[in-house]
């Protein structure tokens, strides 16, 4: 049997499918920092593509099932350059909540570069429909689950409408990973991860992917995009990336355990009004989760505080284990008081705390939000 014959997603990323064996031999692939080539090997110069980059997205692609991967210097030089390739004047539907960074550069600089944004209401198809012009439409993007309320897209449901006008959809795949879902599966155009978060999974890469269904020509353009702009992952940061998704299956197995602990714990805690995880039944999305999240429901959720904003801010005060910090995905626990981080355009609650569970003891991790809780 070939080593490409094994499509299992722990296989993929333990075994890298399609990068080993190396022609020496290697069981760790070797780091690969040239940044210019021999004409006759394949490559040109880095900028445009190079052997390590090349391993990491194999096994990236392999991982989503797509027919192509890209990988770029960090999660929004992948999403902003997708937009970009789809050329001034086009019109793209957003949801109303996703990652604040991504939803303030599609509002503020977007419409600056002869690109026209309007949200929509998370998961709503008739909201969709409606909102899609034609000819000016080009693209629906969908964050699922979506920072940080972790609502639910009904990807296929979505794919189908999208493609009915004649328009792409891309999903932001970022705290589900290929694990868990597989966005092209169900329909999805071009999956994009913020690769610093859960593909990593170590709190020491920035980097930003994107795997498409097919290569035509829109994929060539995004591809022009990133050679032209100069936003190509490095090679050290591609060979760190490759080396944390080996673990990638074990550890969102236990980021999934940890995280349906620690959202049924708190589910009738006095100081808790609201526990958001898709896991829970008891979530709006759950129906939706359950459908197309394979094997668990991912390591992110968010509380809100029946006491309010000062009750959210003196709780990141208190907590021990859960470190007060942004991002996610990392083997370690956070904690973030996500309105004032956002600002005051922002639509999260002022109430909410947003946590990566990580790999820690769950007994422990739920030990340490009681007591920060005053519990």
């Amino acid at each position: 049997m070939h080593d490409d014959e094994f499509d299992k997603p722990a296989t993929i990323a333990a075994a890298m499918i399609g990068v080993l064996p190396s022609p020496t031999g290697d069981i760790t692939p070797q780091i690969k920092p040239s940044t210019t080539y021999t004409t006759d090997q394949g490559y040109m110069y880095y900028r445009n593509s190079g052997p390590g980059l090349t391993d990491t997205e194999t096994v990236l692609c392999k991982l989503e099932g797509g027919a192509d991967a890209l990988l770029f210097s960090s999660g929004m030089a992948s999403a902003t350059h997708l937009l970009l390739a789809l050329g001034p004047g086009s019109h793209i539907l957003a949801p109303e909540t996703m990652y604040w960074f991504l939803r303030s550069w599609m509002t503020k600089q977007a419409p600056a570069l002869g690109l026209e944004i309007s949200l929509y209401p998370n998961g709503d198809l008739d909201a969709v429909k409606a909102g899609i012009r034609p000819v000016e439409t080009k693209a629906v993007w969908a964050e699922t689950p979506s920072n940080p309320d972790w609502s639910l897209m009904d990807i296929a449901a979505c794919a189908e409408l999208a493609h009915a006008h004649g328009v792409k959809l891309f999903v932001d795949s970022t705290s589900a990973t290929p694990v868990l879902t597989r966005p092209l599966d169900f329909g999805a155009d071009i999956v994009m991860h913020s690769a610093t978060k859960y593909l990593n999974g170590h709190s020491d890469v920035l980097a930003g992917a994107l795997i498409t269904r097919e290569k035509d020509d829109f994929w060539e353009s995004v591809r022009d995009v990133r050679t032209g702009l100069g936003s190509t992952l490095g090679a050290m940061e591609a060979w760190l990336l490759l080396r944390g998704m080996r673990t990638l299956d074990v550890r969102m197995q236990r980021h999934s355990e940890n995280a349906m602990r620690v959202a049924t714990a708190l589910l009738d805690h006095p100081g808790v009004s609201h526990v958001l995880y898709p896991g829970l039944p008891s979530h709006p999305g759950h129906e939706i989760a359950a459908k197309q999240m394979i094997g668990g429901f991912g390591g992110m959720m968010s509380i809100r505080l029946a006491g309010g904003a000062d009750a959210a801010a003196r709780a990141v005060k208190r907590t021990k284990l859960f470190k007060p910090a942004t991002s996610l995905g990392g083997t370690e626990s956070l904690i973030e008081h996500r309105g004032p981080i956002e600002g005051p355009d922002s639509p999260c609650p002022q109430d909410l705390l947003r946590l990566s569970v990580g790999l820690e003891d769950a007994d422990d991790l739920i030990a340490d939000l009681e007591q920060a809780l005053g519990q």
